[in-house]
């Protein structure tokens, strides 16, 4: 699927993300262990931060100045009724590119959305996008080795791929960050979040 064809789908989710019918507890746990490994605090930017402002809420929380970014175009009109104050982009993050770093980036159940050719690329976009020991956390497909499906489970046409493990950890360690937490958070179903941080010398 194109990225085209993935935003609209996730048009036609958009209402149930933003309604009470969705579980606005998902992630938040694994964002809070996150933000532990944070000296201090500044940016942030949730990428595909889709229209339930769960993490959009915890990082104004924090004290950290957000700005959010998505690709499908109801998502973002959605975010931006739900929190007028924050900047909200409306963008393919493959062709994004950051005007700013990050003291911390979150992308979650996103990057998995992209075209498999696509994925290490963009990580190590985010990764440089990072401040000197700033943090990201993303989640993706637990797998040995790269793979992409299609599928419907959700009601409407929809793609999922990874690069695996090993290419995370070898795009982040090429990045110049560290995996500080990687974990099945939902086995046995193959999802897994890695938190990561910028080494302070890159």
């Amino acid at each position: 699927m194109t990225p085209g064809e993935i935003a609209s789908s996730y048009d036609a989710l958009a209402q149930h993300w933003a309604s009470s019918k969705f579980d606005s507890e998902n992630g938040i746990a694994q964002h809070k262990r996150a933000l532990k490994f944070l000296q201090k605090k500044g940016s942030a930017i949730d990428i595909g931060c889709g229209s339930s402002g769960r993490f959009i809420d915890l990082l104004i929380a924090e004290g950290f100045d957000v700005a959010g970014l998505d690709l499908s175009a109801e998502m973002i009109r959605l975010a931006r009724v739900r929190h007028p104050q924050v900047d909200f982009q409306h963008a393919d993050v493959c062709l994004w590119e950051p005007s700013k770093r990050y003291q911390f980036i979150t992308a979650w159940d996103s990057i998995w959305h992209l075209p498999l050719d696509s994925q290490a690329r963009v990580l190590a976009k985010l990764c440089a996008a990072l401040t000197s020991d700033g943090v990201i956390i993303f989640s993706a497909g637990g797998l040995h080795g790269a793979n992409e499906r299609r599928d419907s489970q959700m009601g409407v046409p929809m793609y999922h791929a990874t690069i695996g493990i090993p290419g995370i950890l070898r795009t982040l360690h090429e990045s110049g960050c560290v995996c500080m937490h990687l974990e099945f958070d939902q086995y046995q179903e193959l999802h897994v979040y890695v938190i990561a941080q910028k080494s302070p010398a890159t």
